[in-house]
């Protein structure tokens, strides 16, 4: 069976390029092989060509993928639709494409942005455009930044092509709920949004199509999210019933009755650290009440001594706001990290604080721990404070890994895409307080 290289676009395709040219954010959101990459690639060129600016972007997970997806993009890409003008090369020592537009140059650097460094790359250049292919794929502070890097254009343009996630990824909680809301209420009126399907790719044969269906169950949420586009992904979501109501004020839990605190330490060698102060309540709440994280950087310099004294100026101010913890806690700290648990036990008797310091208890597993706050969220008994901004992107973000699940294992996935460290230092505080919870 062939697939035409050719094919007319749809009337819905049709619409999304056509309000592409008067619109300033453009999301083509749905399932796989939708033609949503081709159709962002076409809108994009269409802006570079009449774009008054001389600087854009395209942007994918790596380097290597917007390569693939934008400039390449098996024929379809930025380097076919300019042909014959245009040529790879160097900007200011990043990759780029120079494109002749009439006697005027114009340059579409090319970046990766997988990893929360990788937004370093773009500080300080004004694009006039962007396209990032996956841009759920992305690194949030890229994404964030990129964005930031067109409030100077003449004609501020951004393209995105996603695949759709979960409801609570972060790419809808902290930017696209927001601008669909706006244009709901018609506040957004530069706001271009497709949801395509592989039912709208009309390069796939109708024989091909029939036979990709009957290779899917339709009741899964593989089919949900890969064929019909939709936002689902929650077979691998960890805490499904976190949600708004699960995060209170700062107001809120200053009236909480609390009657026991803990506080759990992750060590991070060279990723993060983070420590976490949780609080029972009487009525058998858990509340995650403050915390410490530093995400261990390149160029940081953190070493144990400073991480050691900078936990130990948060403890004393836990300690102030909250009197129950220097006489009704204790401070779980990594189990493995001998040498630093004994050194902040130090450092705590020199400022005097007579806090005793443990190791974390880890014989039930991680997958106890997992559940015990699974059991507390299931019964809404469970809080984070609102301004723990890391752990409630954490609880939002955590999955269960799926090469590891293919094996029959449960293991949360931990690849760096969110603050994990978080949620062990606040299981390492919770453990401790388990019979008073259960």
């Amino acid at each position: 069976m062939s697939i035409a290289p050719y094919t007319n676009f749809t009337a819905k395709q049709s619409a999304y390029l056509k309000r592409s040219l008067a619109s300033w954010l453009n999301v083509a959101e749905g399932g796989k092989r939708a033609g949503k990459n081709i159709l962002n690639i076409i809108a994009f060129a269409m802006n570079v060509e009449s774009h008054p600016d001389k600087l854009h972007l395209a942007a994918g997970v790596t380097l290597a993928a917007a390569r693939l997806n934008i400039i390449d993009s098996n024929g379809f890409g930025l380097r076919y639709f300019f042909a014959g003008r245009c040529r790879e090369g160097k900007y200011e020592g990043k990759p780029a494409l120079f494109v002749d537009v009439r006697g005027q140059e114009k340059i579409v650097i090319i970046e990766g942005g997988q990893k929360a460094n990788d937004a370093a790359r773009i500080k300080g250049i004004s694009f006039g455009s962007i396209y990032i292919s996956e841009a759920n794929e992305v690194h949030k502070s890229f994404l964030f930044e990129a964005l930031d890097r067109t409030l100077a254009s003449r004609r501020r343009k951004a393209f995105f092509d996603i695949n759709a996630k979960a409801p609570s990824h972060w790419f809808y909680r902290e930017f696209l709920d927001r601008q669909e809301k706006l244009a709901a209420k018609g506040e957004n009126k530069g706001f271009n949004y497709g949801n395509f399907t592989i039912l709208d790719n009309l390069s796939v044969p109708c024989e091909r199509l029939a036979e990709i269906m009957r290779s899917y169950d339709r009741a899964s949420n593989w089919f949900l999210t890969d064929i019909l586009g939709r936002r689902g992904g929650g077979d691998n979501t960890i805490y499904r019933g976190f949600g708004e109501g699960s995060i209170a004020a700062r107001e809120e839990i200053a009236k909480m009755d609390f009657v026991k605190f803990a506080v759990g330490v992750d060590v991070g060698g060279t990723d993060a650290t983070a420590a976490t102060l949780v609080g029972a309540t009487a009525d058998k709440r858990l509340v995650l009440i403050d915390g410490y994280y530093h995400r261990q950087g390149g160029a940081s310099g953190m070493t144990h001594e400073r991480y050691i004294a900078e936990i130990v100026e948060r403890l004393r101010r836990w300690c102030d706001e909250f009197p129950g913890l220097s006489f009704s806690g204790g401070i779980f700290c990594e189990s493995a990290e001998k040498l630093f648990r004994q050194a902040l036990h130090d450092a705590l008797r020199r400022e005097g604080l007579m806090l005793p310091v443990y190791p974390s208890y880890k014989k039930d597993g991680i997958l106890e721990r997992i559940r015990l706050f699974c059991l507390l969220i299931a019964q809404g008994r469970l809080l984070a404070a609102a301004h723990l901004e890391e752990w409630v992107d954490a609880f939002y973000s955590a999955t269960w890994d799926e090469t590891a699940k293919e094996r029959g294992a449960w293991v949360r996935k931990d690849d760096g895409s969110y603050p994990l460290d978080c949620l062990d230092s606040a299981e390492y505080a919770a453990v401790p307080l388990k019979q008073m919870l259960t």
